[in-house]
């Protein structure tokens, strides 16, 4: 079982001047302690040994890759690069990055030049002079880290950097599986359209041939009626297949960071439902799901929090400055530092009386830290639920698909079969356009229900998925407007 220890911690550094200046800090700090700030630990949520189901292959980082997809790959490539939100994103890090760097600044001595000149006249007398005055200097201040508050500023910082690069990767994953489910849901509507055109021109045979029977009294007008209003319901849903059709176009260019005039996409004709791979191995779920982006962002957020905790107390503590300088000055600038004046001091803030703003400040902190903690443990047992959820449905979709080719099977040899009888005079039409009616529904089902296969193998790579190397995008080209 693993054990999560936050270490909201005081890191006293210099013994010595601990024990000089204890008494006083007792008295200034009243029931503040000089002991460190006890370790909290916590229980990981429990989880089973392993999942309810596995396979033999390997998850590879780059799961899209195990389609065997060549579209597929092009576009999620093109996504990765163009795509505005994930762009936003590495910007996100940038910022991060930058804010760790300023920071750790605080870690090291600053340097500061000055520099002046003045010219001065004056009129006395009736006489007038001129004195001129030049003043250069170097300045230095740097913080003593008693306490260690700014180095887990610091440290808090770059943690925050961390948690930001794995989000990021859990921005790409996320990229990668919209592009992959919209990619095969145009692949579903496309196979959907070919259908219906394939349906309503056997409807059309069908009515030609019943028009023909009607004319010659073998059939009555209600079945020319019939028929010809299943051929009117089909070319009404060819109609909505082809606004679906169109709308997943819109939606894949706006993933590629574009519009369908300017993004080029692969034809309709390439796009296929392609047979899931391979199962893959789901492996130890605690190790597994620590490998997820989200959950590593988790984790990293809580060690910030914590560092955090570490701040806050310390800044209960005093602080211990030291400023050193040179300056010199002169009428004459090559005289600048023939005289000069050099300073050092140390400075000591102690906090005495502040209404309580750093004791709430520490405690805000450790609450923060423990939401952290929450947050972390939420996303563990939601990364497991997920990665159950998928198996689940896909395996229960296997067991559907296999139902509606039996179903189909049996569609097609009644529909034979009432054909006959209905030539014979045996039974209605009635009858014969019910099980036509089934049939049609029944394969443009199994045509969703082939996606949605699809659809809970990406989940599924999604949900074991541990992020892989990422390409920053290059800069967009400047267009004149």
């Amino acid at each position: 079982m693993m054990m999560i220890e936050t270490h909201n911690r005081y890191r006293g550094r210099g013994s010595a001047a601990r024990a000089s200046m204890g008494a006083l800090l007792a008295l200034a700090l009243g029931a503040c302690s000089l002991a460190p700030v006890r370790e909290q630990r916590t229980e990981a949520p429990a989880l089973p040994a392993g999942f309810s189901e596995t396979g033999d292959a390997v998850q590879a980082s780059r799961w899209w890759e195990s389609f065997g997809d060549p579209q597929l790959d092009a576009l999620i490539e093109r996504a990765l690069q163009d795509n505005f939100s994930l762009r936003a994103v590495w910007d996100r890090l940038d910022q991060a990055a930058a804010v760790a760097r300023k920071a750790g600044a605080d870690l090291y001595p600053s340097l500061d030049a000055t520099a002046s000149a003045g010219r001065e006249r004056q009129q006395r007398n009736g006489s007038s002079s001129t004195s001129n005055s030049f003043t250069a200097g170097l300045s230095a201040a740097y913080e003593v880290d008693l306490w260690g508050r700014v180095r887990s500023s610091a440290e808090a910082a770059e943690l925050d950097r961390q948690a930001t690069g794995a989000q990021l990767q859990t921005a790409a994953l996320s990229l990668s599986a919209q592009v992959a489910d919209t990619w095969y849901q145009l692949a579903e509507q496309a196979a959907q359209e070919a259908l219906l055109q394939q349906q309503l021109d056997t409807n059309l045979k069908v009515l030609e041939l019943i028009t023909v029977r009607f004319r010659h009294g073998e059939s009555g007008a209600i079945d020319v009626l019939q028929q010809r209003q299943l051929a009117e319901s089909v070319r009404g849903d060819l109609a909505l297949a082809q606004s679906r059709l169109g709308v997943l176009q819109h939606q894949l260019a706006v993933l590629l960071g574009g519009t369908v005039d300017s993004v080029p996409m692969p034809a309709l004709s390439q796009a296929r439902l392609v047979e899931p791979p391979a199962l893959p191995a789901t492996g130890v779920p605690l190790q597994q799901l620590q490998q997820r982006p989200d959950v590593r962002e988790q984790w990293l957020s809580l060690l910030a929090a914590d560092q955090r905790v570490a701040v806050a107390v310390a800044d209960r503590y005093p602080r211990l400055s030291l400023t050193a300088g040179i300056t010199g000055s002169s009428d004459r600038a090559r005289d600048l530092f023939d005289d000069w004046l050099a300073n050092l001091s140390a400075n000591l803030l102690l906090p005495v009386i502040d209404g309580g703003q750093r004791r709430a400040e520490v405690e805000r902190t450790r609450a923060a830290a423990a939401e952290a903690l929450n947050n972390y443990r939420e996303a563990l047992v939601q990364g497991f639920s997920e990665v159950e959820d998928a198996l689940l449905q896909e395996r229960k979709q296997r067991a559907y698909l296999d139902s509606l080719d039996v179903q189909l099977q049996l569609s097609r040899q009644a529909i034979e079969r009432l054909r006959d009888s209905y030539r014979n005079g045996a039974v209605d039409y009635l009858r014969v356009l019910d099980a036509l009616l089934t049939d049609q529904s029944l394969a443009r089902t199994r045509l969703l229900a082939r996606r949605q296969l699809l659809e809970y193998r990406i989940a599924l790579h999604q949900a074991l998925a541990g992020g892989w190397a990422l390409q920053r995008p290059s800069a967009p080209q400047q267009e004149d407007s």
